[in-house]
């Protein structure tokens, strides 16, 4: 076995008749029994699916305590979990299961539903299961080579999970048992985290923010987790108060919106028992910093990750935060690229680079322009300051950053001009008060009729439904007859931007 799942096997043989982890649209709490009963269960049905070390297993769940068991089944077996956004639609998922033939999928019966038409897939639905009673296994017959007994080992893959990127296609990271029992350990540590802590999970749990930083250090703690389905404005304050939550993690777009709606504020009392609340994604104004603050009587702790890191890179210490900035580097190489240099002097501007022990060193699919030396090149931009908080004034130039969620351009135009009306479209960001960035199209159709307009634009809005995770789906199309090009043809996307920007205001 390995570090990873030796620690999980203690803890939840520890904590079997303690309470871990609630399930808050049911308003059920579950034991490190219940939890060992279901990865019993999982295991079983797995092991009959043909399933073991190394084989993928894909999966699409809305946020449910049954994360856990899953994750820890296919980690004890040497299987390797891939989870996505829910909002994923139905042919999203299938064209994800034909083109990597995945050996066995878990659904609800919904999204199993998708994959009536298979006649080689096989559908078992898990009614024991105490944490989701109903979960669909769908096994691939195709997948005949008999399954591997084998123990994992440190660089068995326990994780896959997307990242966007620039070139259409979501970029795949994987996470061995080393790199998240590293970076787990590291979390706990630098959130000073203890057993009678309890999480809010509001975080979707396909992230590796939820995965890493909130469940797996958090159970590893000895804390607690509850976990709703979603966030809810006007039920967070609430959650928060009603099991004695001690910390959360959110993103700028919760801020804003726990400062702005008149049902979160009303909902709020002084008495809660929070510790910090963690922000991550993308950086918090220094306003909305220092009012949320000011309100809610709540340290906010910034950090920098990503998936590539297994998450944290740097988070701003508890009794030292410095508003403005992503905090310390902890336990991880941050560097500023300055020619053929990686620095951390103070005041040098220039791409972000990260190493260490739970950073990735490759791509599951050919990135090699992504690394030099050792590092890994992030794309975001920032600088250190004299008492070496690392300050982030940017990201990759192309990525669309809604509400923390990391939308590709190149990937949401690829879906759209599958439509046959669609000459040429460009996906841009556009402000928006709530999320930071919109996600909008500029689109050129030859059309100059508002009802044929209104026709496409029904039909970008059916496709993108069907093949697009909701925050990559375009709130805002816009009809253009051209699109500003620089002198050798490359659209300027910036200038574009602002056009749009500028349509919307009319």
């Amino acid at each position: 076995m390995t570090r990873l799942t030796d620690e999980l096997h203690a803890e939840l043989t520890r904590r079997g008749f303690d309470r871990v982890v609630k399930d808050e649209e049911r308003g059920q709490w579950f034991t490190g029994a219940d939890i060992e009963h279901d990865v019993r269960l999982l295991t079983q049905a797995l092991r009959a699916a043909n399933i073991g070390r190394d084989d993928v297993v894909f999966m699409s769940l809305q946020n449910s305590a049954v994360y856990l068991p899953i994750n820890q089944a296919l980690w004890y077996m040497g299987a390797t979990i891939h989870p996505i956004a829910p909002s994923t639609g139905n042919d999203g998922l299938v064209a994800d299961f034909e083109e990597f033939n995945y050996p066995a999928m878990l659904l609800d019966a919904a999204r199993a539903a998708a994959f009536d038409r298979f006649d080689y897939i096989k559908q078992t639905k898990l009614d024991g299961l105490l944490t989701f009673p109903g979960l669909i296994l769908l096994q691939n017959t195709r997948h005949s080579q008999p399954a591997s007994h084998a123990e994992p080992t440190e660089e068995t893959l326990g994780m896959i999970l997307n990242t966007s990127g620039t070139t259409g296609k979501p970029k795949r990271v994987g996470l061995t048992h080393k790199m998240m029992i590293i970076a787990a350990h590291d979390d706990l540590e630098s959130h000073e985290l203890v057993p009678s802590d309890t999480v809010l999970i509001v975080m979707p749990m396909f992230h590796i923010n939820a995965q890493l930083v909130l469940v797996l250090s958090s159970f590893l703690a000895g804390g607690k987790m509850v976990i709703a389905p979603k966030f809810s404005a006007r039920k967070f304050w609430p959650e928060i108060l009603d099991n004695d939550v001690t910390w959360s993690s959110v993103v700028p777009t919760i801020v804003t919106i726990l400062l702005k709606n008149e049902r979160a504020n009303a909902a709020f009392r002084p008495e809660h028992k929070l510790r910090f609340i963690r922000c991550a994604s993308s950086m918090l104004t220094l306003g909305h910093h220092r009012e949320f603050v000011e309100r809610f009587g709540v340290p906010i702790l910034e950090g920098y990750g990503m998936t590539e890191s297994c998450s944290q890179c740097t988070l701003n210490p508890l009794r030292a935060i410095k508003r403005g900035s992503a905090g310390k580097p902890y336990k991880t190489d941050v560097a500023i690229v300055s020619g053929d240099r990686f620095v951390q002097t103070p005041d040098v501007h220039g791409q972000i680079a990260v190493r260490g022990d739970h950073v990735i060193t490759h791509y599951l699919d050919p990135h090699p322009d992504a690394f030099k030396d050792g590092w890994l090149l992030t794309g975001d931009l920032g600088h250190f300051d004299k008492d070496g908080y690392l300050f982030v004034e940017g990201r990759s130039k192309d990525i669309i950053n809604h509400g923390g969620e990391k939308v590709s351009p190149a990937h949401v135009a690829n879906v759209i001009e599958e439509l046959d009306f669609v000459r040429n479209v460009t996906v841009v960001p556009v402000p928006d008060e709530i999320y930071g960035e919109a996600v909008a199209a500029a689109v050129i159709d030859g059309s100059q009729d508002p009802a044929v307009h209104a026709e496409h634009r029904a039909a970008i809005k059916q496709i993108t439904e069907e093949k697009l995770a909701k925050y990559e789906r375009p709130t805002q199309v816009y009809f253009v007859d051209a699109f500003p090009l620089n002198p050798t043809g490359k659209i300027l996307r910036p200038q574009l931007s602002k056009i749009v920007t500028a349509m919307s205001e009319n």
